[in-house]
């Protein structure tokens, strides 16, 4: 694999290995509507592009399916019991039922619901028709509390409650997706020189875990996206942690603020505070992050931060 900049972390498919990919090199998909068989998908796909009656969300939390009505859930017992799934658990069979092509219109029938910190926040409907299948993929065999999904686009209207069986949340108009599980994801942050594996990963680790744990909503806001993008985008924050952790200082805080930069973009400041562990001496560092658009990007690299 090529090198690739520092700034370029990005998360793939639990199905393939997690890789590094340049942040200009993403191929996003390009669509202009919403498929869904109700009203309430329609009107967000007509509402879609006018991102001044939407909120551009970049969120982080787990994406499960759910059955709108019985019938559907009849219809899927139907076609699991035409599948060969012997030896299969009911998760593998799902999913592969989900993967044969003669039944994607199960897959557009099905409610997906996008739960952020237990709590049940979106639920998500691809732009592009194609991206039906980010959402397959998302359908773990074996699902365990360290999976991830990454998710970004715009936050449209409020789910009539006969889409979801009563759920009545944002749909979450999504243009890409990525899944993955922590463990993976760790493992393909570049590993700073001189240091162990294991002793890289658990500083990473801690600092991942404090990231998430300082987003304050469902990834809508200015701050949760610019934590979410540095969390998954940009490895320097983790070989700060590292180095930290070398030196006996371990991460004690994260915090955000708008930046006093002047112009027309909309930044975010993202300040890492690290304490020493005999001196209580903290040091802080600072990135900045421009999520003037839908698509968040690094404005200024990781450097020293002093109070003023």
């Amino acid at each position: 694999m090529a090198t690739l900049p520092t700034d370029a972390l990005a998360v793939t498919s639990s199905a393939r290995s997690p890789m590094l990919r340049d942040a200009a090199g993403l191929t996003l998909p390009a669509g202009d509507g919403v498929a869904s068989s109700c009203p309430a998908c329609a009107a967000a796909n007509a509402r879609a592009p006018q991102t001044s009656l939407s909120a551009f969300v970049y969120a982080v939390g787990s994406i499960e399916p759910r059955f709108p009505k019985p019938s559907i859930e009849k219809e899927m017992a139907q076609a699991i019991g035409r599948a060969e799934t012997a030896r299969l658990t009911d998760r593998e069979a799902l999913r592969k039922v989900l993967e044969d092509r003669q039944n994607r219109y199960l897959v557009r029938q099905l409610c997906w619901v996008l739960t952020i910190e237990n709590l049940e926040s979106y639920i998500v409907v691809p732009r592009d028709p194609a991206d039906y299948d980010l959402l397959v993929q998302s359908l773990r065999s074996s699902p365990s509390g360290r999976d991830l999904d990454a998710v970004i686009g715009l936050r449209g209207p409020l789910a009539s409650p006969d889409l979801c069986n009563g759920l009545t949340l944002p749909i979450l108009i999504f243009d890409t997706l990525y899944c993955f599980d922590k463990a993976s994801f760790l493992e393909a942050i570049p590993k700073s020189e001189g240091m162990a594996a294991k002793e890289f990963s658990a500083a990473a680790g801690q600092l991942f875990d404090l990231m998430m744990q300082k987003n304050d909503g469902c990834g809508g806001s200015d701050n949760d996206r610019a934590l979410n993008y540095l969390a998954l985008r940009y490895p320097a924050i983790y070989a700060a942690a590292a180095k930290a952790l070398s030196g006996n200082s371990a991460p004690s805080g994260v915090r955000t603020q708008v930046s006093p930069l002047c112009g027309g973009r909309k930044i975010m400041d993202v300040i890492f505070s690290f304490t020493h562990r005999t001196t209580d001496i903290t040091e802080k560092q600072m990135a900045r992050v421009d999520v003037t658009d839908e698509f968040p990007f690094l404005a200024t690299k990781l450097s020293p931060y002093y109070d003023r």
